[in-house]
């Protein structure tokens, strides 16, 4: 699963990689945890967007915010079916910037956190999707959920799902509304592979939400 990862990218960057009008200062976030405004990319008719979601997907038929939180991940071998997800997979797919995301190792006080990102410091691209919810007074919330998959050899040694990762070349294919067709979606679904990611322990710091700083994602020995 994916339930908590780091985004710390430039503006330009995220310009560059997703032809989007970014803020002049995106902030450094380094210990992203459900329910967390994030920054996420998504089509419209006058071109890609970047916009912040509620991650913490609340389906447009929910009666309240009661959800929000739970549905952070959507299973990509099932979200075409699922009644939460199935519209959205359809029409209202988004890409999720991370620089990687965290796991865990090992069990009770023995847990310890681990790291993961690409070898070469690329940016990771999750597959999401996000739905609008109008509460009965009015409020509109845009929320989201982020794919995952079953994890590669190297993810497999601590955990049996992994995000979804987009590459560059899939980007357009991702965003594509009028893409619906599950199975031209499916073929994005593959674990991101191995050999293209590095992972290492960090610091128990991220285990508290509230800690968010650049000592989350040092090297620990």
């Amino acid at each position: 699963m994916c339930g908590r990862f780091v985004c710390d990218i430039p503006s330009r960057v995220l310009e560059e990689l997703f032809a989007v009008s970014a803020p002049p200062d995106t902030p450094r976030r380094y210990n992203i945890v459900p329910t967390s405004q994030i920054f996420a990319v998504r089509s419209s008719e006058a071109g890609n967007q970047l916009v912040q979601l509620r991650w913490g997907l609340i389906p447009s038929w929910a009666k309240d915010r009661s959800l929000t939180g739970r549905l952070i991940n959507a299973r990509s071998e099932s979200v075409h079916e699922k009644p939460a997800f199935r519209q959205a997979i359809r029409c209202r797919r988004c890409i999720i910037p991370a620089n990687g995301f965290f796991e865990w190792a090992g069990e009770g006080k023995n847990r310890r956190p681990l790291y993961i990102r690409t070898r070469t410091g690329s940016i990771m691209a999750f597959a999401g999707i996000w739905e609008r919810w109008r509460s009965p007074e009015g409020e509109v919330l845009d929320s989201c959920s982020i794919l995952t998959t079953t994890a590669n050899s190297l993810i497999r040694t601590i955990h049996d799902r992994m995000p979804v990762i987009i590459r560059p070349e899939e980007y357009g294919i991702w965003l594509d509304r009028a893409i619906t067709a599950s199975e031209k979606l499916k073929s994005l679904y593959s674990p991101y592979p191995s050999e293209l990611l590095e992972m290492y322990s960090v610091s128990s710091l991220v285990n508290n939400p509230r800690n968010d700083s650049f000592e989350c994602i040092a090297p620990q020995n």
